[in-house]
């Protein structure tokens, strides 16, 4: 019977292991990734179709309509847009080297 509950608690560690490893795997495939866009920014829209092309999600915050994206970007002290935010790490501008470095493209 002590048997038997000791390989349940093995079980059990190892499944919870397992779920970890899956969140870990599933955190770093993909790195959060938002975007600070206008209406009439064509570099806002060459970046998130490049992110698109690379098969990146990401969150589009248009500063035009969202109040609170605007605040963030000021209270970052950026003053343009695209601002690109990876893992919070923020990028000016289409600046491709800095995106595939963080990201993990060659």
């Amino acid at each position: 019977m002590a048997k038997e509950g000791i390989e349940n608690v093995s079980q059990i560690i190892k499944l919870a292991g397992q779920k970890n490893k899956e969140v870990t795997m599933l955190t770093s495939t993909q790195p959060r990734i938002i975007i600070f866009t206008s209406s009439s920014c064509p570099w806002c829209n060459r970046v998130k179709q490049y992110l698109r092309e690379k098969k990146f999600r990401f969150k589009d915050v248009n500063v035009e309509r969202d109040p609170e994206g605007a605040r963030e970007l000021r209270r970052r002290n950026i003053m343009g847009v695209p601002a690109v935010l990876i893992n919070n790490h923020p990028i000016i501008g289409f600046d491709k080297a800095k995106i595939d470095k963080l990201l993990g493209i060659k």
